[in-house]
């Protein structure tokens, strides 16, 4: 398996227009601009599918998160990342995301990415990537509401959920 610090990320600037290329690693070391993937996948009742990370991921190990998803490489288009990353993080195959809309992240001055959030409902079963994902379970609303008030959970994935729960309601 590939060091995923290896991994070649396309470098961005604030319009999201890509400017270079640099490894994952080099990417978080000097807080560049990159891209990411966010699908919010619900089961046929639906509840969230809701995981913590491994311990050896390179960003928030260890952390809770609702939304499979990870860095676009370079030259991969948003949507081509997302049916990866779901597929490879659930272990399934087939999965359909469907766009909702697009924002940037900021870590404080650290670092920034652009986030494009999918949703998707899968109701087969699923077989988690075990270097990606430590713990899985189906989450209701109310309880994942309640374990975000209780767990840690990725800082972006957080904001994603938040802004997710924005755009529902101004959709509705």
């Amino acid at each position: 398996m590939t060091n995923p610090a290896d991994e070649l990320l396309d470098v961005v600037d604030e319009q999201d227009r890509v400017i270079g290329t640099a490894p994952r690693g080099e990417v978080y070391r000097q807080g560049l601009t990159h891209r990411c993937v966010f699908i919010l996948v619900r089961d046929p009742q639906g509840r969230i599918f809701t995981h913590r990370r491994t311990e050896q991921k390179l960003f928030a190990p260890g952390a809770y998160d609702c939304f499979v998803g990870g860095v676009v490489g370079s030259g991969e288009g948003y949507a081509q990342a997302a049916v990866r990353e779901a597929e490879e993080e659930l272990g399934v195959s087939g999965i359909r995301p469907e766009p909702m809309f697009k924002f940037r992240y900021q870590d404080g001055d650290k670092q920034s990415w652009w986030c494009d959030l999918y949703r998707a409902r899968w109701d087969g079963p699923v077989s988690p990537q075990v270097e990606e994902v430590a713990w899985h379970d189906w989450l209701t609303e109310a309880e994942l509401t309640a374990r975000l008030a209780e767990w840690e959970f990725v800082p972006d994935g957080r904001e994603a959920w938040r802004r997710y729960l924005e755009w529902r309601s101004a959709s509705a």
